[in-house]
């Protein structure tokens, strides 16, 4: 079996170097979220608004994204779960499905929009890829135009594998709750009663 051997790095790396990557991981996120149409993310958050119930499902580093977004959900009161937990119920019609997949083929976030939309729930989805399978099957789509896993070799950007769109995503969502908390009126010390207490 061969294997890849990386040399070690001159340590410590230089506070330079460290600097100009912060500035360029930095610069990439706010290319990137600037560049998403505002009017994709209010289309979501009016779905968001509306949902009986509201399920995550992303696989990886996305679907991690979604787990934190659907903490701050869940601290609006919103009823929020995560596909695959243990206790998540079925999924039925006046709920939402939020899914994120960069190329938007991931097979098993595919799946359970597939699973929604038999149920007659509605799918908001995030992706790189506008002409995915995921795009096709949500109500919502919000484009987050970053590179795929996979891509290598475009330019898009000088991270490793998708790593600005899971960057993006997080921006993302986290823009969504602050319009939602924005327009409930609400301290954040009431939301902060829902937050999870047996950690």
């Amino acid at each position: 079996m061969n294997s890849t051997v990386i040399a070690e790095p001159e340590l410590p790396i230089s506070p330079e170097a460290i600097a100009s990557n912060v500035s360029l991981v930095l610069g990439e996120i706010t290319n990137t979220a600037t560049a998403i149409n505002e009017d994709q993310l209010a289309a979501v958050s009016s779905l968001l608004g509306r949902a009986d119930r509201i399920f995550v499902a992303g696989a990886g580093r996305s679907g991690l994204v979604l787990r934190m977004a659907a903490m701050r959900l869940m601290h609006l009161g919103l009823n929020v779960h995560v596909a695959g937990d243990a206790t998540t119920p079925a999924i039925r019609e006046g709920d939402l499905l939020l899914v994120a997949s960069g190329s938007g083929t991931t097979s098993g976030v595919v799946k359970a929009a597939e699973t929604a939309d038999k149920a007659q729930a509605r799918i908001a989805a995030f992706t790189a890829n506008p002409g995915s399978p995921l795009a096709n099957l949500a109500d919502a789509v919000v484009v987050v135009p970053a590179q795929q896993k996979t891509d290598h070799g475009s330019g898009v950007s000088r991270q490793y594998s998708g790593s600005l769109f899971e960057q993006v995503l997080f921006v993302a969502t986290e823009a969504l709750f602050q319009s939602l908390w924005d327009t409930a009126d609400v301290p954040a010390e009431q939301l902060w009663l829902r937050h999870a207490n047996l950690e």
